[in-house]
């Protein structure tokens, strides 16, 4: 994990190799004819390595350095989790007041997340609430196109009061270029499609998660979707700062990376029964 994360801080920087990536995969296009996946630039990570938060820590860094925020007895604490975490320590978390968790399912659709039985199911067995989030690529396929991808490979929901809906991580790209490649208009069709297929197979709105940088910057801080699609909102700082647009309040935060066990953690905003609320709809 350490790796991805010094690699993602070099995102930006440009080199030879980049050159070379371009022209074979230029070359190879011409040759099959067939369009190719966008190839990650510079020292950028392999497709599928990313993680919810690899592009906010390199974009707008981190004030870990300072104290958390203290506990309060409204919230309840929560993590989430990807390959880099491996075989992951349900019963160590549980101890410290873990009381939910979301693993990463899927990116783009072509990428399963090889820890997603042992994380999701784990979490689960340890008597926590548990979800599913997708890693967005819209580089690579339409936002309906992922988010049947994620529902095939458990980012599903059910009303059992035990699973949460899932999430659209849609973040700064960490292969490329910031807002991949699309405008802002372009990129708000492609958010909505994801979630209009997701809530026309589900029947629950999709989560998004995001920081207010990015947001602002790729959207054009639009706000079009506070009124249906509860807000995790990523900010790794003591208070949890300007929220998007359409949003008057967060539904989760991300506010370390550097937390116990396993690097990121997250608040729910309300208490263990109103997370229960939430996970039943």
């Amino acid at each position: 994990m350490d790796l991805v994360r010094n690699s993602v801080s070099r995102i930006r920087g440009r080199s030879r190799r980049w050159l070379a990536t371009g022209a074979l995969a230029g070359l190879l296009l011409f040759l099959s004819g067939s369009p190719a996946m966008p190839e990650p630039t510079g020292d950028a990570p392999a497709r599928g390595s990313a993680y919810m938060g690899i592009g906010v820590l390199a974009h707008d860094g981190s004030s870990d350095t300072l104290p958390p925020p203290p506990p309060r007895a409204s919230q309840t604490e929560g993590v989430d989790v990807s390959s880099h975490q491996g075989d992951v320590d349900w019963a160590a978390l549980w101890g410290d007041g873990t009381r939910w968790a979301y693993t990463k399912a899927t990116e783009g659709t072509s990428y399963t997340n090889p820890y997603f039985t042992q994380q999701y199911d784990g979490s689960y067995a340890s008597g926590m609430i548990r979800g599913a989030y997708h890693f967005a690529t819209p580089d690579t396929a339409g936002g309906a196109a992922q988010a049947d991808y994620f529902l095939a490979h458990g980012g599903g929901w059910s009303k059992d009061g035990k699973t949460l809906p899932g999430v659209l991580d849609i973040e700064w790209n960490p292969y490329g270029d910031a807002c991949y490649g699309k405008s802002q208009s372009a990129m708000v069709s492609w958010i909505r499609d994801f979630l209009d297929r997701y809530r026309s197979r589900t029947g629950r709105d999709a989560v998004i998660y995001t920081a207010t940088s990015w947001w602002t910057e790729c959207t054009g801080n639009n706000a079009g979707f506070g009124a249906t699609n509860p807000l995790w909102v990523a900010r790794y700082a003591s208070t949890v700062g300007t929220l998007p647009a359409g949003w008057s309040a967060y539904t989760m935060w991300q506010y370390t990376s550097t937390g116990q066990t396993v690097g990121d953690h997250d608040r729910f905003n309300g208490s263990q029964d109103r997370l229960k609320d939430f996970a039943t709809g």
